[in-house]
C-alpha cells in the first residue's frame, strides 16, 4: 500500500467516523410543551444532597438542648451578630456557598448537631458520618474552629430558629 492509499484510507475512516457521531435529529413542533417529573423523592433528601438525620446529635460537647416554644429575641439578635461577623464569610441564609444554606437547617439537622459542628468542627469531620458527607458534598472545603463559646453557639442556633 503506498502512502497516497493510507492517507485517503485514514480520511475515509475519520470520515465515516466524524458520520457515524451525528446524533439523532429531533422534530420540532410548533407550540410549546410541558414536561412534569416527580419532585417529591429529591424532598426525601436535604439539597445538598446528605442525608436528612435528626436523630444524630453529633460528636462534642453538647449532649441536649431545648428550644422554648418561643424564639429568645435577645438571643437570637446576639447569634445573628455573630452569623453576619463570622459565618457568613461561608455561609449564605438561603442559599449554597462553600458552605450549605442555614435556612431550614433544623429541619435537615438536630440543634446539638448544629451547636456540636459550631464548637467542635475537627472532631466532628473525622468521626460524624454527616459532617464527613457534608465535607466531601462541599469540595473537602473545610470548616474551621471560631473558637466560639458554648454561649455564644448557643446564640448562633438559637438565630437560626429565625431563618
Amino acid at each position: 500500500i503506498t502512502f497516497r492509499m493510507k492517507k485517503i484510507l485514514v480520511l475515509l475512516a475519520l470520515g465515516a467516523f466524524v458520520a457515524s457521531c451525528g446524533g439523532k435529529k429531533e422534530e420540532k413542533k410548533d407550540g410549546f410543551e410541558v414536561s412534569r417529573t416527580k419532585t417529591e423523592e429529591k424532598k426525601a433528601q436535604a439539597s445538598e444532597g446528605v442525608p436528612v438525620d435528626l436523630d444524630n446529635k453529633g460528636v462534642g460537647p453538647i449532649k441536649n438542648v431545648d428550644f422554648a416554644d418561643e424564639v429568645n429575641e435577645e438571643m437570637a439578635a446576639r447569634g445573628k451578630a455573630t452569623f453576619e461577623s463570622i459565618c457568613v464569610a461561608c455561609h449564605m441564609v438561603d442559599q449554597r456557598m462553600i458552605g450549605p444554606a442555614m435556612k431550614g437547617v433544623y429541619e435537615r439537622r438536630s440543634p446539638e448537631w448544629v451547636m456540636n459542628m459550631v464548637l467542635n468542627p475537627d472532631g466532628m469531620l473525622k468521626e460524624d458520618p454527616i459532617a464527613k458527607a457534608l465535607l466531601k458534598e462541599y469540595n473537602n472545603a473545610i470548616m474551621l474552629n471560631q473558637n466560639l463559646t458554648e454561649e455564644e453557639a448557643r446564640d448562633v442556633a438559637e438565630y437560626l430558629r429565625t431563618l
